[in-house]
């Protein structure tokens, strides 16, 4: 059998960059405003600023970010009392799914400023031009720039903004596959009642609910699910929500107690204890162990 290989679809493409800019401004600064036929995002990193667009007048404090559309008019000044540090990207990118910040304020997570911090860090392995030049609109490379580094530019602002759509479209947040994933069994009730469980990962269920809403008798149910799954359909569910909980706290973009409540627990201590019992460890420990991993040095070949 000869293997065939896979087309992965780019739903995302930055082709271009144009700038990439961090200014620490004085407290009276004012840029006059301009339009381009190319994306551009301005984000607070400190201080505050005012924006003034086709669309309106807006505010942007610490960590938010404003998305300026091809030629959409835009200028930007401080608010006289504060001398703000802003971030500047401009680049080319005709994937639909950009429309997604058009016409949007938007916060950017500690993930996703961790991301914003690469960016920066590899654009002064990039670029010999000054990143604090308000006025500069062609950056020049290095004549040396560190392999790959042009490359991550990119890779890291296509990961932001995946990520930042991912994060605020709230069909992503829904239980990952996995175990759970319904197409593993062959019985279409089984299938059926998976999805149900998917859809309602972030409330509270009992066996009553599900049955009465699956039209399924309780001890049929119970059945079911020792027979596929080995285990009662409340502890699959409670598993589901175990697994979606690990998926958010990789994603760091919750606290525990934002996880807690965005999965209906009772209480903080509730889905605590209920991860211990899941998962072996603590909500603490699997972070850390996360964290632990992803910060290992690579070995050296």
């Amino acid at each position: 059998m000869a293997y065939q290989s896979i087309q992965l679809d780019q739903e995302l493409f930055v082709s271009d960059i144009y700038t990439i800019h961090y200014y620490e401004y004085r407290n009276d600064f004012h840029f006059d405003g301009e339009r381009h036929d190319f994306w551009e995002f301005q984000c607070v990193d400190k201080g505050a600023a005012e924006v003034i667009t086709d669309n309106g007048t807006y505010t942007l404090t610490r960590s938010q970010v404003i998305f300026h559309r091809p030629n959409e008019f835009h200028t930007l000044k401080a608010n006289g009392r504060t001398a703000p540090n802003i971030i500047v990207i401009s680049f080319a990118c005709n994937s639909p799914c950009m429309k997604f910040f058009e016409n949007k304020i938007l916060e950017f997570s500690d993930t996703e400023r961790s991301i914003l911090g690469r960016i920066i860090a590899e654009a002064r392995n990039c670029f010999a031009s000054p990143l604090d030049n308000p006025y500069l609109e062609k950056m020049i490379k290095k004549s040396t720039v560190p392999f790959g580094s042009q490359k991550l530019l990119t890779l890291y602002l296509e990961e932001l903004l995946i990520h930042m759509i991912r994060r605020y479209t709230i069909a992503h947040y829904s239980a990952s596959a996995g175990i759970y994933d319904s197409c593993q069994t062959s019985s279409e009730t089984c299938r059926n009642i998976i999805h149900y469980l998917g859809e309602h990962v972030r409330q509270s269920l009992t066996i009553e609910d599900i049955s009465k809403d699956n039209m399924i008798g309780r001890s049929q149910l119970q059945k079911l699910f020792r027979e596929e799954y080995q285990c009662g359909v409340i502890e699959f569910f409670s598993r589901m929500k175990i697994d979606f909980a690990k998926q958010l706290i990789r994603e760091n973009d919750m606290n525990f107690t934002q996880i807690s409540d965005f999965l209906g627990y009772s209480s903080i201590h509730y889905f605590s204890r209920q991860f211990k019992k899941l998962s072996g460890m603590t909500p603490t420990e699997y972070a850390t162990s996360i964290k632990a991993l992803s910060e290992r040095p690579q070995s050296q070949s």
